[in-house]
């Protein structure tokens, strides 16, 4: 025996819905790009050194509390908080920040093109007057 269901219809996809999806999407890609823009800095002085690239480098919001900025240009010439110095002057500095704040924080912008010895000098002269929160400044490889 046979039973009659009725005709066979055709499915039909419905565009409405899928057309509801495909702006939901849109918009919450829309909502959650962020269109926000670079905060403005204070410009800090330009020292005459290239730093070097790193894969991971911190940003300045990242870095902490200001640090004590000594340069290494790449003919060994010392900058301290973007003034040239000798090395005796730096050396008095330092001995005034460690007997300042022995936790003091000192970051090396150390050309890429220094010599190492120069850069070991620096470090020898932190570490003489025992400020050993020290870090290398690098500029990001992106």
């Amino acid at each position: 025996m046979r039973i009659n269901l009725g005709e066979d219809e055709q499915p039909e996809i419905g565009l409405i819905a899928l057309i509801d999806c495909i702006f939901f999407l849109l918009m919450f890609f829309m909502v959650a790009t962020s269109f926000k823009q670079p905060e403005q800095r204070k410009p800090q002085k330009e020292l005459p050194v290239t730093l070097p690239t790193s894969q991971i480098s911190l940003e300045r919001d990242e870095a902490g509390p200001a640090p004590l900025v000594i340069g290494v240009g790449k003919d060994g010439e010392l900058f301290l908080d973007g003034e040239p110095v000798s090395t005796q002057a730096l050396h008095g500095r330092l001995k005034m920040e460690a007997a300042r704040d022995p936790a003091r924080r000192v970051r090396i912008d150390g050309d890429q093109l220094a010599k190492y010895q120069d850069i070991v000098h620096v470090l020898d002269l932190c570490q003489f007057e025992r400020l050993t929160n020290i870090s290398m400044h690098t500029r990001s490889a992106r």
